[in-house]
């Protein structure tokens, strides 16, 4: 295996990265769903932490060492990252040539949506480093061009094709879920979407879905391996790390994004990101680490 991987890979805003600053992450303009970074570290770059997306991306340069499900993974140029909504897990550069890398979070909900078959459940991949050059062309043809904007007509056919990648790759039989569960689960999923920056309480989701809250709650993690609890902190932890990407207060950001103080927001962002606000700052602006 090289120690780079060339083509496509280095388009864009890649090279920005690598001319800021030695660690540093360049976010792509958003899309619908998706979110594309390319990140480049040496040393350990982030702790153990959990997102409620599936994390897959491409390693560019270096090796790119994790813990994921209780073991330790190497992921070497041109090899394929997957990693399971919800699932623990951490990262860095495994040698001293340092680690650049480029990494799709995609929401659960798009993959349900695109295997187009009600009850389904999402499919897991056990290997967390895949190689596999189809799906990495597959996967490279988004996150090539990190500049631009995503057209949705090329995002249907995008998240398409990466299913079949991702569903060839599954190890696991999809479990089915049953049509009123799942029904009950969307329903609360688009509530809370509609009501991120305020208290959801657990009789509104009652109301709305018609099933308890205990019942709710294990269909709705069935679906989309989360709880709705932690869908509607991870929705809010977003908007506030696209606030910290424009440089607002940190005070400010807690607030607006329903926290109750700045500790608060401070303590869950590092939880799902394994790195402080004022860290991620740093990152994405490649400027020294403030305080926060």
């Amino acid at each position: 295996m090289s120690h780079d991987l060339d083509g496509e890979a280095f388009q864009g805003l890649g090279r920005l990265c690598a001319d800021v600053a030695e660690n540093c992450v360049v976010s792509a303009p958003d899309s619908a769903g998706m979110e594309r970074i390319e990140a480049r570290f040496r040393g350990s770059a982030f702790d153990l932490h959990r997102h409620d997306t599936y994390a897959i991306g491409v390693t560019l340069h270096g090796v790119q060492s994790f813990r994921y499900r209780g073991a330790r993974h190497h992921s070497l140029p041109g090899q394929i990252i997957v990693l399971h909504p919800d699932e623990l897990h951490d990262g860095g550069a495994g040698t001293e040539d340092g680690l650049r890398y480029r990494m799709l979070y995609l929401e659960p909900s798009l993959v349900l949506d695109c295997l187009g078959t009600v009850g389904a459940s999402l499919p897991f991949v056990r290997d967390a480093v895949v190689t596999d050059p189809v799906f990495r062309t597959r996967l490279l043809s988004a996150l090539g061009p990190l500049d631009q904007k995503l057209d949705d007509l090329f995002v249907t056919d995008f998240i398409a094709q990466l299913m079949q990648s991702l569903v060839r790759h599954a190890s696991l039989p999809a479990r089915p879920i049953p049509r009123t569960a799942w029904r009950a689960a969307s329903l609360a999923r688009d509530y809370l979407q509609e009501n991120v920056f305020r208290i959801v309480r657990s009789e509104e989701l009652e109301a709305i879905t018609g099933l308890d809250r205990y019942a709710l709650s294990r269909h709705f993690r069935a679906a989309f391996s989360t709880s709705p609890h932690r869908f509607l902190l991870m929705r809010r932890l977003q908007r506030a790390r696209r606030m910290i990407e424009a440089s607002e207060p940190m005070a400010q950001i807690a607030i607006t994004a329903g926290f109750s103080d700045q500790s608060h927001f401070i303590r869950h962002f590092k939880k799902a990101f394994g790195v402080t606000p004022g860290r991620w700052l740093a990152l994405v602006h490649g400027s020294s680490e403030t305080a926060a």
